[in-house]
């Protein structure tokens, strides 16, 4: 089967994998998510109208902080994640800029085109379906890291990028995102990629900068001398965010009680009979969004 980017009539390109179809969710929420948004964030029109009006006047106070106030998209991706709190979401925004100025190596020109190669290599990627509850899923894959093609900073500039994708994707404000680490193929010269203040950096920005339900970690056929890379990241990872960490080793049935395997592709260790997915194909979707992703990097 021959797969390929369209474009629909409203101009949302599109790769059609069978019976399915992968896209960005860009457009508002639909009565389901807008039910699950009230019962699971407290988003109703008195609240959403209230918490915006506070975190404009607590921005406008911060004189060292530029961002749109009137656009109300760019403001939501921030208060749904924080359940609508304007004073937490404040202090949201300001550590995610933060660590984007004194960071400009990882976040400068966060741009598809300068991380092309990462997807092309299928390092890191989307599983192409929504799981369990609307989640989506970002795949990291260490089989595939060849690390003479692809920089530890290429990595975690890609993660970044991806984990923005579900920034701005109203669903996924919403239900959150899974991440799979698959470990086979971890080799030492990959480890020696990894230093104390690259973890340092990788978990103050998933556990205090990005704005992204984080539902859960899964790390899967992890071998021995995945205990050397443990060792570098473990005295970084915080208590709220080691509950969501599950180690599966090779009990692939472990990781199915958490994901169900009737959602996943047979790539992803499902039973869904779904095309794989290329790089290529998710990097050229991710080209077409320039706009919104110059948006992110200002």
């Amino acid at each position: 089967m021959v797969l390929n980017v369209e474009c629909g009539s409203d101009q949302v390109p599109f790769v059609k994998l069978g019976d399915y179809v992968l896209r960005l969710d860009l457009e508002e929420l639909d009565e389901e998510y807008r039910e699950r948004s009230r019962i699971e964030l407290r988003e109703t029109p008195e609240v959403v109208e209230d918490a915006l009006e506070k975190l404009r006047t607590l921005l406008k106070g911060e004189e060292n902080l530029n961002v749109p106030l009137d656009d109300t998209t760019f403001l939501m991706k921030f208060l749904r994640p924080c359940k609508f709190y304007p004073d937490s979401t404040f202090r949201l925004m300001k550590r995610y800029y933060k660590f984007k100025y004194k960071h400009p190596e990882l976040s400068s020109n966060l741009m598809p085109f300068t991380i092309k190669h990462v997807l092309e290599d299928d390092v890191i990627a989307f599983v192409p379906v929504r799981l369990d509850n609307g989640t989506r899923m970002m795949v990291v894959d260490i089989a595939k890291w060849n690390v003479k093609n692809v920089t530890i900073t290429d990595m975690f500039r890609t993660i970044m990028l991806v984990l923005e994708v579900g920034m701005i994707e109203p669903k996924t404000q919403v239900a959150g995102v899974h991440v799979l680490l698959d470990m086979h193929g971890l080799s030492l010269n990959q480890i020696w990629q990894f230093t104390p203040s690259f973890a340092k950096n990788a978990l103050e920005f998933v556990q205090q900068c990005t704005a992204i339900r984080l539902k859960g970690i899964h790390i899967i056929n992890q071998p021995f001398i995945f205990k050397m890379l443990w060792a570098i990241f473990k005295p970084f990872i915080g208590e709220k965010l080691r509950k969501r960490i599950f180690f599966h080793g090779s009990d692939i049935e472990s990781f199915h009680t958490h994901i169900s395997k009737e959602l996943l592709p047979k790539a992803y260790y499902g039973t869904l009979d779904i095309p794989e997915l290329p790089g290529s194909l998710l990097a050229e979707i991710l080209i077409k969004y320039d706009a919104e992703f110059e948006n992110c990097n200002k």
